[in-house]
């Protein structure tokens, strides 16, 4: 996602753009004078079961052979990286394109720490021409476990304010009552079973329901904690979206309960749509996070906690309201019209 509204953005500044993956990314335009999709197709061999990175590697060298890329951005070094690198084999050519490597989090926390992955990781690492991460604290995590690559650079994770602030619908609860929203993936390290926890908390003192935008291998687990706490009334889930925003938008507190982060963009795109968030303060989002200010960031785990900050945040309304303001005020600090550019340098600095 990351990525494709990275490209989008670019794009409108006057940059062409090619996206090569097996699939369009998110938000991906019908149609953008300066903005390509080359779809990555995977052949059947049933003798070899994994055969993505190394057509992922045979497009990306035709593509770049084709257009004349100056840059190869990829986003994850496992697998992304390592075809870039076979890409750059093909081609033959050691000044172009140029390789940029964006390490999001997995990449380093989960792939990069496992002993099996550790010296493929490095290798990504160390031979990309410049490499960033979306947070300090990822930037720490790699330069720990990948001493003697080249400099880490931190451009983190941004939103474009201008939509976040055109799309403030009614909100579909009753007024009096809270709307909590958790948006993700589902996975455990989301700690989403913990959302329906904190909405329990919540409505023991005041009436309130949880919106769930995402799916993932977690929700058969978040369903039985709803039955358990019989709140099957006060939880809607509505899957897998695309325009996010307007479901975002009326909700009064966005909860992210997460174990690790490397940033917290679902956290940035709520309060970039007024939205204050409570989470925990794994991770970038300890970054993310100023507390007071249009959300909190407290322990991983600390349930009754984020309740608390729940409850005080909407206090009444003109509390709620001054948070709202304040959330919108913390996402402006990373709004597309400030991080862009700094990819922007990065790709000229890269390529002198």
């Amino acid at each position: 996602m990351v990525a494709g509204e990275l490209g989008r953005q670019l794009a409108q500044r006057g940059h062409s753009v090619h996206f090569i993956a097996d699939a369009p990314p998110f938000r991906f335009p019908r149609f953008a004078a300066l903005v390509h999709y080359h779809e990555v197709v995977v052949p059947e061999y049933p003798p070899i079961r994994h055969l993505y990175t190394l057509a992922l590697a045979a497009k990306m060298a035709e593509v770049s052979r084709r257009f004349g890329l100056d840059i190869l951005h990829v986003h994850y070094a496992l697998p992304h990286t390592a075809a870039a690198l076979l890409a750059r084999s093909i081609l033959g050519n050691p000044s172009r394109p140029r390789l940029v490597t964006t390490l999001h989090g997995t990449d380093v926390t989960l792939l990069g720490s496992d002993p099996s992955l550790h010296e493929a990781t490095a290798l990504c690492i160390g031979s990309s021409h410049a490499v960033t991460t979306v947070s300090q604290f990822l930037k720490t995590a790699a330069s720990t476990l990948f001493p003697g690559g080249p400099p880490l650079e931190v451009i983190p994770n941004f939103v474009d304010r201008a939509e976040c602030c055109a799309t403030r619908n009614s909100r579909p609860a009753a007024a009096q009552e809270l709307l909590l929203v958790h948006l993700s993936n589902f996975r455990s390290v989301k700690r989403p079973v913990d959302t329906v926890r904190i909405l329990a908390a919540v409505n023991a003192v005041r009436p309130a329901r949880l919106l769930l935008i995402g799916d993932g291998p977690e929700m058969p687990r978040v369903l039985s904690e709803v039955e358990r706490l019989a709140l099957r009334d006060r939880v809607q889930l509505v899957g897998n979206q695309i325009d996010v925003q307007t479901l975002l938008s009326p909700c009064d507190v966005f909860l992210l309960p997460s174990a690790a982060e490397g940033f917290g963009l679902a956290a940035l795109e709520a309060m970039a749509c007024g939205v204050p968030a409570v989470t925990s303060d794994a991770g970038g989002l300890a970054e993310l996070i100023e507390n007071g200010q249009g959300g909190y960031a407290v322990a991983v785990g600390d349930l009754e906690s984020m309740a608390a900050r729940v409850l005080e945040i909407a206090a009444d309304p003109a509390t709620l309201e001054s948070q709202r303001a304040a959330a919108r005020a913390r996402a402006a600090r990373f709004d597309a019209g400030i991080i862009v550019p700094l990819y922007e340098n990065l790709y000229r600095r890269t390529l002198a």
